[in-house]
């Protein structure tokens, strides 16, 4: 079954133009439109994820709205003669009206709800007098996003736009997980403590047992011995009176 047709508006369509030099950070933005009345899910993806940071890779777009996605190409040796064959592809999914998982949704998705638009990039080195004035700007674009979020940079891995609200939220959770993490701590030495102090009285209880069991067998040890020395005597006196 032939999937749907993408419903999101690329801009570019079919390409992402990366231009030189290559020696840093180069920076191109896609937008993603939504022109229906329904809100769209969408995923960014690339066929070689470490050379590429992206952001946002995913997220929603509200009906009648667009984004713009930066993909930043790390660093690397050019090399005029080879072409590029990395690719990228824009997934979407129209979102369910009662949506409140993202990756469950995608996760229950079905193939003949995907839709996905394919786009090459393409490197192009300038002439030798742009070179100065392109690295210029794309240092500025770069450390502006830069700036903006610290951790966009590492090519290992996409990341995607977290807003003031959200950060001022994980900064919450992480504080909360912080003070849980605390008083688990301190509960689990209370607990160690408590066990401890059941050791000591355990081990104080089994001493004063075996003492006074100790004591209660040598004062039946004494007792019999004066017991048989004194039937010893009444028996020597008994055998005098006797004979």
């Amino acid at each position: 079954m032939a999937r749907p047709e993408q419903v999101l508006l690329l801009e570019p369509q079919h390409e992402l133009k990366f231009r030189g030099p290559f020696s840093d950070v180069v920076t191109t933005n896609l937008k993603l439109s939504n022109p229906t009345d329904r809100n769209v899910c969408f995923k960014v993806k690339t066929t070689a994820p470490r050379r590429y940071c992206v952001r946002p890779n995913s997220g929603i777009i509200d009906a009648g709205t667009s984004i713009h996605v930066s993909v930043m190409l790390q660093p690397f040796d050019y090399d005029p003669n080879e072409k590029s064959k990395h690719k990228f592809m824009v997934q979407s999914l129209l979102a369910p009206p009662d949506m409140t998982d993202m990756e469950g949704v995608w996760k229950e998705a079905k193939p003949e709800e995907l839709m996905d638009s394919k786009l090459r990039c393409v490197f192009d080195m300038p002439v030798e007098n742009e070179k100065t004035h392109d690295m210029e700007s794309n240092k500025m674009m770069s450390s502006s996003l830069l700036k903006s979020d610290p951790s966009a940079l590492p090519p290992k891995s996409m990341s995607s736009t977290l807003d003031d609200g959200e950060v001022k939220k994980i900064m919450e959770e992480c504080k909360r997980l912080q003070m849980e993490a605390q008083r688990l701590r301190e509960e689990n030495k209370q607990i160690r403590e408590d066990d401890g102090l059941r050791m000591r009285k355990s081990n104080m209880m089994s001493s004063q047992h075996s003492s006074v069991g100790m004591k209660k067998e040598e004062g039946l040890s004494a007792r019999t011995v004066a017991l048989i020395v004194l039937f010893f005597i009444v028996g020597v006196i008994v055998g005098k009176l006797v004979l």
